[in-house]
């Protein structure tokens, strides 16, 4: 039986998200503060979070990014944010799904399926499968040999030049690259364009790979961060 934890300080929210998910066999635990889940986490930690962001004390967004910087356990966060800035901080700080409030309880419930199985896509890909070709960077695998892509356990369609600069990220995951270098490693030597292009498939990869830490450089290029735990 999964395990999930809300942590939540409205009790109307928490009493009807609960009751939906036990309802789906799931066990839940529910909790008032962030503080509370640290806690939680120490002694009995779940197999999923649901977690609001408004919450006393320590906030949804710090939790979900201590969370985050020590296993990669599924995150969806809830929230009477719906601004364009406050899905993307969630989603950056390793939130996996946002749903802002109000929010149908029947699609919370949908959502922790989808997420689960997600997870245990992943978990396939990497345990059953992984090969010395397969590269697995948390919700990011490649496919070296085969050239391909996996997010959240998906394949995602990625064109050849996308493939190349990714896989050269995520075999120097924290080394930054100056649009010059990746100029000449992902276009070759011969390539006489402007290294605006380097901006343009940059800027394809974040659209597509939401969550992923591509960060810029200012003044210098980019960089694909990676925590180690």
């Amino acid at each position: 039986m999964k395990q999930i934890a809300i942590v939540e300080d409205d009790a109307n929210i928490q009493n009807i998200v609960a009751a939906f998910l036990k309802k789906e066999g799931y066990q839940v635990t529910v909790l008032d503060s962030a503080e509370d889940g640290m806690e939680l986490w120490k002694t009995n930690p779940p197999d999923m979070w649901v977690l609001d962001i408004m919450l006393p004390g320590m906030d949804g967004y710090e939790f979900c990014k201590e969370i985050r910087n020590k296993s990669e356990v599924p995150i969806i966060i809830i929230s009477a944010k719906d601004e364009e800035i406050d899905k993307i901080l969630g989603l950056e700080l390793g939130g996996d799904d946002y749903l802002t409030k109000p929010f149908s309880p029947r699609e919370l419930v949908a959502r922790v399926k989808r997420l689960f199985k997600r997870t245990q896509n992943v978990n396939s890909n990497n345990n059953d499968d992984m090969t010395p070709d397969r590269l697995k960077l948390n919700h990011l695998l490649i496919d070296r040999n085969e050239r391909r892509v996996f997010w959240e356990g998906e394949e995602q369609d990625v064109t050849t030049k996308e493939f190349d600069m990714l896989l050269l990220f995520a075999e120097n995951t924290n080394r930054a690259f100056s649009r010059e270098e990746l100029l000449i490693k992902v276009w070759g030597e011969d390539y006489f364009g402007s290294d605006r292009a380097v901006d343009d498939l940059v800027k394809r990869l974040r659209k597509k790979f939401a969550s992923l830490p591509l960060e810029t450089v200012w003044g210098f290029g980019y960089r694909l961060r990676h925590d180690e735990e």
